[in-house]
């Protein structure tokens, strides 16, 4: 049996998620105690395959969340009759913030000591850190429109397992800050700017020319073969020890030549590997372009 567990903050698309799970022929319930999920299994055990895909999304509206969940999942993933796999939704304060304003929904947090919604956002971060660490797959929904939401979910439920690693390359500006969800950050600030050359400054990373101004200069061609040899020592050992996704981020100081050219170009040798990569260029929209 396959069961797909849906939790992280409030506000990060954990509803929508359940849309998707159910066009995708899950058999979904929304906000079940920790204290039941045993019983919703043995439930769906007993319809004797009728319902062999099921998703429950837990999270922090449930009493004593934080102290049963983690228990459960552990004594679950010891379990051969099930293919359990945790997916934990989150999003930058500013898109919460916008989310709650927008909708006019109450944080669950809403009857703590916290004053703004902000301390709110920020104190159900600091609590769900140990379950997002428990999770097999992080996803950071801050951009997300719901066809990428959906585009996503099937990704991770339908790799096969020697593609099970999902690398995602985020490419960013420093003067918007540094992805919260990224494992390895790299900062391409060394690498000349293609801003500074008039015939690049309106262009991105995107385009051929301000690639090939990157890659002209033999410390972007140096660091490029060091990151290589230095992510194909460590893929191995992060597939070996489970690791479902992987999110590197490169950075420069607006978002829009260096990072981008070079996410560009280590997806398309990290491809020529075998290994699956999606890019997301989170800042080449905004209009400073330096």
């Amino acid at each position: 049996m396959n069961f797909v567990i849906i939790t992280g903050l409030s506000g990060a698309g954990k509803t929508k998620t359940v849309g998707v799970m159910e066009d995708l022929g899950y058999y979904c319930i929304d906000n079940l105690p920790p204290t039941l999920i045993n019983d919703f299994i043995k439930i769906a055990q007993s319809t004797e395959g009728k319902i062999n895909k099921i998703c429950a999304v837990i999270d922090i509206r449930s009493k004593d969340f934080l102290k049963q969940f983690p228990q459960i999942v552990r004594e679950l993933k010891k379990r051969e009759d099930i293919n359990i796999k945790i997916i934990f939704l989150e999003a930058s304060v500013e898109t919460l913030v916008k989310r709650f304003s927008e909708t006019r929904r109450k944080h669950p947090f809403d009857e703590t000591t916290s004053v703004t919604l902000e301390e709110k956002i920020k104190e159900e971060m600091n609590c769900l850190m140990p379950i997002k660490e428990m999770a097999d797959i992080v996803l950071d929904t801050s951009n997300f429109k719901v066809q990428d939401l959906k585009r996503k979910i099937i990704e991770i439920l339908t790799l096969p397992k020697e593609k099970a690693l999902h690398i995602t390359i985020i490419t960013f500006g420093y003067k918007y800050g540094v992805p919260l969800q990224s494992d390895l950050v790299f900062d391409l600030r060394f690498i000349p700017n293609p801003f500074y050359e008039e015939e690049l400054t309106l262009k991105s990373g995107l385009n051929k020319e301000v690639q090939d101004f990157v890659l002209s200069f033999d410390e972007t061609k140096e660091f490029l073969n060091k990151l290589m040899d230095f992510l194909l020592f460590l893929i191995p050992y992060y597939i070996k020890e489970g690791k479902s996704y992987l999110t590197i981020s490169l950075g420069c100081t607006g978002g829009h030549h260096r990072s981008v050219a070079v996410g560009k170009i280590l997806s398309l040798k990290l491809k020529e590997k075998g290994f699956n990569v999606s890019v997301v260029h989170r800042d080449l929209e905004n209009e400073d372009r330096k």
